[in-house]
C-alpha cells in the first residue's frame, strides 16, 4: 500500500481548474519530486494534503486513510508536515520559538503557556543543530538571510515527527553550499524513515536527488517514473519549452 495515494483530486478556482483529474502515489522511503511548469497545479496540489485547500473531489489517502476533508493540524498530527515556498516564520518570536511551536504539544496557543517545557527546547535545539543552525537559536526569525529560514522551516516541520515531509521548492533562491546542506539533511532523514514529497524547479537537484517523479501540467499528471525516463519522455519536455 502507498504510503500516500492521490486518486483523481480536483480542485478548482472560480472557472479555473487548478487541479483537474490528478493521480499519483507516493511509496513510502522515497523522495518523490513533483514538477511542471508555473501553473500546473504543484502547489495547489500540496495544499490538498496537508487541509489548507478542500479538494473539489477524488481522494487523498495517507496510510489507507482518506484525508481530503481534514483540517490541517489534525494532518499534521496523522504524520504530514510541509514547508512552504515563501518561509512563514513568525518574525517577532525566536528561531527557537519558531521550531517549538510546531510541536503537536504546542502549537500558537501554547505560547500562551509560561515556559517551553524542557523536551521540546532539547528537540528543537537538537533539530537546529541537525541543520546547522543552533547558534541562531535566540536570534529573531526576522532576521534571518533567505537561506537561514529555510533551515528553520525544515527544522520547525521536523518538530511534529512527520512520517511524510512536503518541501515546496526548498532549492530555490538559496546558494550552492547551501543547497548542498539541505540536501544531505533530507537524505539523512530519509536514512531515518522520513518519506518526502518535493516541489521543485531545480531540475539538477530532481534529477541527482529524486526518484521518482512526477510530472503535471495543466493540472494533470503527464509523466511518472525514474528520473532517465523523465529527461527523456518528449511530452515533459514539451510541457517545459513548448511544442
Amino acid at each position: 500500500m502507498p504510503l500516500l495515494e492521490v486518486r483523481d483530486a480536483r480542485k478548482s478556482f472560480g472557472g479555473i481548474k487548478a487541479v483537474d483529474g490528478c493521480s499519483f502515489t507516493v511509496e513510502a522511503g522515497t523522495i518523490t519530486a513533483l514538477i511542471g511548469p508555473n501553473g500546473a497545479g504543484k502547489t495547489t496540489m500540496f495544499n490538498m494534503i496537508n487541509g489548507l485547500h478542500r479538494a473539489d473531489g477524488g481522494e487523498i489517502r495517507f496510510e489507507g486513510k482518506r484525508i481530503e476533508r481534514q483540517m490541517p493540524h489534525r494532518i499534521t498530527r496523522m504524520g504530514i508536515s510541509r514547508t512552504f515556498q515563501i518561509s512563514r516564520q513568525l518574525g517577532d518570536l525566536t528561531v527557537l520559538e519558531n521550531v517549538v511551536v510546531q510541536s503537536p504539544s504546542r502549537g500558537l496557543r501554547g505560547l500562551m503557556k509560561p515556559a517551553v517545557l524542557g523536551e521540546e527546547r532539547d528537540r528543537a535545539m537538537a533539530l537546529l543543530e541537525f541543520v546547522g543552525i543552533a547558534d541562531l537559536a535566540s536570534l529573531s526569525a526576522a532576521k534571518l538571510s533567505y537561506g537561514q529560514k529555510k533551515l528553520m522551516d525544515l527544522a520547525a516541520g521536523m518538530m511534529a515527527r512527520p512520517t511524510l515531509f512536503l518541501l515546496d521548492e526548498p532549492a530555490g533562491g538559496i546558494n550552492p553550499a547551501l543547497l548542498d546542506l539541505i540536501i544531505d539533511r533530507v537524505q539523512k532523514l530519509r536514512e531515518e524513515g522520513v518519506t518526502f514529497l518535493i516541489v521543485e524547479h531545480n531540475m539538477d537537484m530532481v534529477m541527482t536527488v529524486c526518484d521518482p517523479v512526477v510530472v503535471m501540467a495543466y493540472g494533470k499528471v503527464l509523466a511518472e517514473g525514474p528520473p532517465a525516463a523523465i529527461q527523456a519522455n518528449q511530452a515533459v519536455l514539451e510541457a517545459y519549452l513548448g511544442a
